[in-house]
């Protein structure tokens, strides 16, 4: 069975109607379609990397616990610095982290310290060693000027006991377990993963390894539908490629609708593609097809299959990536956070002149460096059709040029958002 056009298609090159959905819009309303994850797992601390917080983690003591050397010197009473009466020091003794000095530091006199080591009683402060002078008597003279309180860590300095260190929702990263470990975390409670179901569907599709008939093509869609998964830290389920037939389709929506929190489809979605996959799905659940005010990516499905989430992306491999990258990654971010997502740009000189009419937004698939003065520029990668993948492959990031933008002369700011930062783990 074959796609039969039976609507007239739009031309990219038309005016935007007044009834297509601006960006900014579709994407409150996808969040607004979202109920996020509320199932939580114990997990020992070095399995939670990348996991989402799901608990308040409270400091259950003050780090440092006590206050300590900030480097190797000498500690002594910081108002010794203000006597002209004194002028060396008598060398008592030495501590070393994990070895109090046992004793009392009394006025004229210096304790050999190392970093990290507890503060002695009666110090202060303490004198790098690069900045003494240590003589055959044991005593000890310092250079330079100093001040009372210096090169002194404090206890609770960086966190204090019962202090609120890491909010849930919070992705965690290695930093984040070496805090936790800090405060002998052994375990952390986290949300449960988002488990998304893809796959795509055409007669025309092929996979690897299979002969290629006049009019096939290899899947490309479903490869980079599973890198971006991938990078989102998700629960994977590739359905491969679904023939266009009814009852092939059913199935594999009701499947996946069963089995994932969020099901994502390629292809089937746009005007004039297979009418009764719309209808399958209108069926099944409360689906919304889009026309977004974008290029490219202007045909979209959003809605719900039961209680699963899910996404009908266009079936042009550049399409399903911006589209995933712009829709698909926020959902994601929010179903697993229950925090809307901040995308990360930058501001950039463009290098080149980019023709645009007001009206949509526009994804150019562009390549930005960093001059030797620190200024970033980016530059189009050239080609910028919707089925033309190496477009992503050689650039590494968009140019985000919004509705209102008529166009960008050579020399021009514009905002530019890295692949790079389109990660959520």
């Amino acid at each position: 069975m074959t796609r039969q056009a039976t609507h007239p298609q739009t031309s990219c090159a038309e005016p935007e109607p007044s009834s297509t959905l601006r960006v900014t819009a579709a994407r409150e309303a996808i969040q607004a379609g979202i109920e996020p994850i509320q199932t939580i797992e114990r997990l020992a601390l070095r399995d939670a990397l990348g996991r989402v917080l799901a608990q308040q983690i409270i400091s259950p003591l003050d780090v440092p616990g006590h206050t300590n050397s900030a480097m190797d010197g000498y500690a002594i009473k910081g108002e010794d610095l203000q006597s002209s009466a004194i002028t060396n020091f008598k060398l008592i003794g030495t501590t070393v982290a994990g070895q109090p000095f046992d004793g009392q530091c009394q006025s004229g006199e210096c304790i050999r310290i190392m970093t990290g080591a507890p503060m002695p009683d009666g110090t202060d402060t303490v004198i790098m060693q690069e900045q003494a002078k240590l003589d055959e008597k044991q005593m000890v003279s310092f250079t330079s000027q100093h001040k009372q309180g210096q090169n002194v860590r404090h206890a609770g300095e960086d966190i204090a006991k019962g202090s609120s260190v890491l909010e849930p929702g919070r992705r965690l990263t290695a930093a984040d377990l070496g805090v936790m470990a800090s405060l002998g975390f052994g375990e952390v409670s986290v949300r449960r993963k988002p488990r998304v179901a893809f796959f795509s569907t055409g007669d025309e599709l092929r996979g690897i390894g299979e002969p290629l008939r006049e009019g096939d093509v290899y899947d490309s869609n479903r490869y980079s539908l599973y890198g971006m998964l991938k990078s989102c830290g998700v629960e994977l389920l590739d359905m491969g490629v679904i023939k266009d037939d009814p009852d092939a389709l059913r199935q594999a929506f009701q499947a996946a609708a069963e089995e994932a929190d969020m099901v994502i489809s390629s292809g089937g979605v746009s005007v004039g593609e297979a009418d009764y996959t719309k209808n399958i799905l209108q069926q099944l659940g409360e689906i919304h097809f889009w026309k977004i005010a974008m290029k490219p990516g202007r045909p979209l499905a959003f809605g719900e299959l039961g209680e699963t989430r899910f996404f009908g992306l266009p079936g042009n491999p550049v399409a399903v990536m911006v589209t995933f990258y712009q829709f698909v990654l926020p959902a994601i971010h929010y179903l697993a956070t229950g925090k809307p997502y901040r995308p990360f740009t930058l501001s950039a000189v463009c290098d080149d002149a980019i023709r645009k009419r007001p009206g949509r937004y526009e994804f150019i698939r562009g390549v930005f460096t960093t001059g030797e003065d620190g200024e970033l520029t980016v530059k189009s990668v050239g080609q910028q059709g919707s089925g033309i993948l190496t477009s992503m492959s050689r650039g590494n990031c968009f140019i985000l040029l919004p509705e209102s933008c008529a166009g960008v002369n050579e020399g021009e700011r514009v905002t530019i958002q890295p692949f790079s930062s389109l990660s959520l783990v």
